[in-house]
């Protein structure tokens, strides 16, 4: 007989605490050598000796039944190892060697070693249990060999999070009795007295069996009945233990507990593992939602822009000309009501739906799905194509507004100029067909006559002198015609007959002459100085009333050299005033001189100078005329000049602003193009810097506003160039664009480097060596690597592809994985996704398709009801919905293919 105190020395019931337990590799062992101390000292108290007993037997019995048979005498059953044998092998499922039927003791003993020889195959070191203590019936050497056998197929596989045995056991109990009041689990003794412990684990997996919120702390007895009644009676788990026997001990068995414990792990294992099936579920289901939800939400945004863009391209491509320059103006202030209202949140909306989707395109890389193919015409590209559209008809309209405005300025001005030249020549023209027509000559004398001819001589004279102003007339309603003018009509009808009447004084006075001319021998005499004085004075007169219609002329001007040629000129007009004057002087003068004679010879004057209508006062009253508008014409050039000057403060203005503006956005962007290429910190450094960055030019927006408030004032001053920068509005509008794009879709480039190292677990010098190595390789700083200096990337990050058959057939199957559509070139975003892929695990279409057969109880097929047991109610329908008949051979009636729909997944196949 061995004595059991020696053997307890290096086992407790087996194995020792520095040999191989039952766990295998020396995890059973190190469990046993973490018992406390006390334990070996009370191995023999008679109460934990009834407690492993009772919990052992029931144990044996609940697999001995699966064969038909069972124990009542644990220490006596076993001797001549048949039933011994038998649980082994239902325990394990295999098959032990064939026992030997004798009834002699050796027999007994050969059939207790094949069954300890079993035991040790399985990786457990029995150390002082020997066959002859087993067939003398040694109680406590079978109790230690049972335990052991316990042991090494009920508790040890039994693993949560990385613990095993005893700690994973006890973990997992904890775990599913948190939720619950009054428990506490510690151990496998005194956390179990109470029995809330056993009601917790049965009402967690089937709450329909325990009434837990009825229990009380003060009733254990009870509560222990409770919860082994129910596990018997529902669960299949044989009563192992007595309430009393638990109460009334100070420290049960733990042994007994663990054993007891470990049948309901086993029991719930199955709903455990649908559990685990269903979490993996779940979470990919939920990924394909939340991707199908992002795929939503860009059609529509997509979809909500492009018919933004259709709605406002033919607005941009009306060009009918308006008959005002208020309507015009109008349409200009409605397009920068555009420009500043409109628009830019649509420019917004379009970089965050290029932002949008090209995180989406990174979610679903990192979680092994197919690429987002929008529908047909909201590619990204058919948005770049409409915009760039939009744009190109944003110009065209822009330059076509200021050329009409350009243009119906210049129509204003010659209309304007039109009605004054035709108002002053039907005003002189007043009359003169019936002077013409008048046959007065008929009974004048001979001095009559010849007074006639000089008077109609002065009348060609003047004639002749207004051919100009007719042929002015002509050409500006020719100009105004050419130009579209809207009141064209009445301006040809106003010409034609201005026309035709200076046709017909053309006639009219070649007759008179004709009929003077007949009469003019009969003529001798003339006064001369009357006829001096009509001579002079009609010229004299003329060129007063063309300094009068030059002072009163309308001018338009666009820049201060105009404006100063206008002065020059005036001032060289006022210069020969000194000498008209002296003309005037002269003509009056002769005047004088021809009343002087008459006074002088007592001659009796008939009246006014026969010669010509313009008399001194007339003179003299147009003179003064002039000398009125001269300063008039002084004010207004100088009114012009100072207008013009100020526009040239706004041309300067504007220059000074934009020349800081332009060439600090492009600063910014060359920045921006360094920051994306440098290693400074981690991704959550550069990602703040980043948006640090972005802050800064947010910031800076009030200078582009207050340019686009000096922009208006040029465009409302009709200002046309400026010669003091090379930057236009639509210039600075663009770059300011492009800047705000820029840094957004850097941060947001950084924002998926983030998403993929999280989302694979690729750590922080993991991330810096791939951007290191990528920029070493990057040597123009363009963004992507060719295939050559990808090679060299890959070889200096350890990959074998140098130029060999091999490595020619490893680098051409990683180049289609990173450049599937040929480009030639390599991002760092694909870059990355490769290097992910390369070292981090993803789930797959397998995994999916093992936790779905979890759920479905290892069939091929699962059931809506399933489907609905298991998984939320959103995600259930969300499967069922989608998941294709299923068409097996073994199918039933909603029978549903999970397989076809796992794989659809990952795009690997269409349901």
């Amino acid at each position: 007989m061995v004595d059991y105190h020696a053997a307890n020395q290096s086992y407790q019931y087996g194995p020792s605490s520095g040999g191989n337990g039952a766990g295998g590799g020396g995890s059973m062992g190190d469990y046993m050598a973490q018992e406390d101390d006390w334990d070996r000292d009370l191995l023999l108290d008679p109460a934990w000796e009834k407690q492993q007993r009772k919990t052992f037997t029931a144990w044996c019995n609940s697999h001995l039944r699966k064969a038909g048979t069972q124990i009542e005498n644990i220490d006596e059953d076993f001797r001549d190892g048949l039933k011994l044998m038998l649980l082994l092998e239902v325990i394990s499922g295999e098959r032990l060697p064939k026992p030997e039927r004798g009834k002699m003791r050796v027999h007994k003993i050969n059939n207790v070693n094949k069954a300890l020889d079993f035991i040790a195959s399985k990786g457990v070191k029995l150390v002082s249990i020997g066959a002859e203590e087993i067939v003398d019936g040694n109680a406590k050497m079978t109790l230690g060999m049972i335990w052991t056998i316990i042991l090494r197929f009920a508790i040890q596989d039994i693993s949560v999070e990385e613990t095993s045995a005893k700690e994973g056991l006890l973990l997992w109990c904890q775990r599913k009795t948190a939720p619950y009041k009054n428990v506490n689990v510690q151990n496998f003794h005194i956390s179990w007295k109470d029995g809330l412990a056993f009601n917790a684990l049965i009402h967690r997996h089937r709450p329909e069996l325990i009434e837990y919120d009825k229990l009380r702390k003060d009733d254990p007895v009870t509560n222990l009945n409770n919860a082994f009644e129910v596990a018997e009676k529902y669960l299949d788990i044989p009563k192992m233990l007595d309430a009393e026997d638990i109460v009334n001990t100070a420290r049960p068995d733990e042994k007994a507990i663990m054993t007891y414990v470990s049948s309901f792990y086993h029991a719930f294992s199955g709903a455990q593992k649908a559990e685990t099936a269903a979490n993996r579920i779940c979470k990919v289901l939920a990924v394909n939602q939340e991707n199908e939800h992002l795929m939503e939400d860009y059609e529509r945004l997509a979809s909500d822009l492009l018919e933004w863009i259709r709605r406002t391209i033919p607005w941009l491509e009306d060009r009918v000309p308006q008959k005002t320059m208020q309507e015009m103006q109008q349409k200009l202030e409605d397009f920068r009501d555009y420009r500043r209202v409109h628009k830019p949140p649509k420019v917004q909306e379009k970089c965050q739906l290029e932002i949008n989707f090209n995180t989406l395109q990174t979610k679903l890389r990192l979680s092994n799905r197919p690429a987002f193919m929008p529908s047909e015409g909201r590619m990204v590209s058919d948005i770049n194509n409409g915009w760039q559209h939009l744009e190109q008809a944003e110009k065209g309209y822009e330059e076509w507004l200021l050329n009409e405005i350009r243009r119906l300025e210049r129509l204003d001005h010659l209309a304007e100029k039109f009605r004054q030249k035709a108002s002053i020549h039907e005003a002189w023209t007043d009359g003169k067909e019936a002077m013409l027509k008048h046959r007065d000559y008929e009974t004048a004398t001979l001095s009559d006559i010849k007074a006639l001819i000089r008077k109609h001589e002065a009348f060609e004279s003047d004639l002749a002198a207004h051919q100009d102003r007719v042929e002015q007339i002509a050409a500006i309603a020719q100009e105004l015609n050419e130009l579209d003018y809207y009141d064209s009509h009445n301006v040809n009808t106003r010409c034609q007959k201005i026309c035709d009447q200076w046709d017909a004084l053309g006639s009219l006075t070649h007759s008179r002459r004709e009929a003077l001319e007949k009469t003019e021998k009969q003529l001798e005499t003339i006064d001369q100085l009357h006829l001096e004085y009509a001579k002079r004075a009609a010229p004299f007169n003329n060129w007063m009333e063309s300094a009068m219609e030059d002072l009163q002329d309308m001018f338009i001007v666009h820049t201060i050299e105009e404006i100063e040629g206008l002065i020059s000129a005036h001032d060289q007009f006022k210069s020969t005033l000194p000498d008209a004057d002296r003309e005037r002087e002269a003509i009056l003068a002769i005047h004088k001189e021809a009343q002087r004679i008459a006074e002088s010879n007592h001659i009796k004057l008939s009246g006014s100078n026969p010669y010509t209508t313009v008399t001194p006062q007339i003179i003299n009253s147009k003179w003064e005329k002039v000398q009125q508008l001269v300063p008039k014409r002084d004010h207004a050039l100088l009114e012009e000049q100072s207008k013009q000057q100020s526009n040239e403060h706004l041309r300067r203005q504007f220059a000074s602003q934009a020349n800081v503006v332009g060439p600090w956005i492009q600063t910014k962007m060359e920045e921006i193009g360094r920051i994306s290429i440098e290693m400074n910190g981690t991704l959550e450094d550069q990602l703040n810097h980043l948006k640090r960055y972005e802050r800064s030019i947010v910031d800076y927006k009030p200078n582009l506003d207050l340019l686009e408030q000096q922009h208006q004032l040029i465009q409302e001053a009709l200002i046309f160039d400026n010669k003091h920068t090379n930057y236009t509005m639509e210039h600075i509008r663009v770059g300011w664009e492009q800047l705000l794009t820029t840094i957004a879709r850097t941060i947001n480039e950084v924002e998926n480097q983030i998403l993929t190292r999280d989302a694979k677990g690729i750590s922080q010098e993991q991330m810096q060596e791939f951007r290191a190595s990528f920029n070493h390789f990057d040597k123009d700083h363009g963004g992507a690597l060719g295939p050559e200096e990808f090679k060299a990337c890959l070889i200096s990050l350890g990959y074998d592809v140098e130029n060999d058959r091999q490595g020619d057939a490893e680098f051409n199957r990683i180049m289609s994985v990173v450049d599937p559509n040929h480009s030639g070139l390599v991002t760092f975003q694909a870059f990355i996704d490769f290097m992910s892929r390369e070292t981090t695990d993803t789930d797959t279409a397998d995994q999916v398709i093992a936790s779905f057969k979890v759920l479905a109880g290892d069939k091929n097929f699962i059931t809506a009801e399933e489907l609905r047991r298991e998984l939320p109610p959103d995600q259930a329908e969300y499967c069922i919905a989608r998941m294709a008949p299923y068409q097996g051979p073994d199918a039933v009636p909603g029978a549903l293919d999970y397989k076809s729909f796992s794989t659809a997944l990952y795009g690997e196949s269409d349901l």
